[in-house]
């Protein structure tokens, strides 16, 4: 079984999850996760795109520190990384998940 690397939270830069942010697909991902208020794999976020693309903005997603994919048997669960990006940056997420409901 291959483990999947995140970056730790001494990692995380704010430009960088402002990069994976800027995309809307990849803030549609971040929504829905922070929405489900539980894991998600990788078909319960079907936002009607190729699955190559999925996976090219779930590894920006990841790289920027802002998602955590678990590999439990076949499936990939993906969660949002909610505390540990507010812990180093107070009330981004926060204010851009509030921004995207006014969407």
């Amino acid at each position: 079984m291959r483990k999947i690397k995140h970056p730790t939270i001494e990692q995380l830069e704010l430009t960088d999850i402002m990069y994976a942010l800027a995309d809307p697909t990849r803030l549609e991902i971040v929504a829905l996760l922070a929405n489900s208020g539980r894991k998600l794999t990788c078909g319960e976020i079907n936002l009607n795109r190729p699955k190559s693309s999925m996976s090219h903005h779930f590894k920006i997603l990841r790289s920027a520190g802002l998602v955590e994919t678990l590999i439990e048997g076949t499936e990939h669960m993906n969660s949002l990384r909610f505390n540990e990006v507010e812990q180093k940056y107070p009330g981004v997420l926060n204010s851009v998940l509030k921004a995207t409901k006014k969407l």
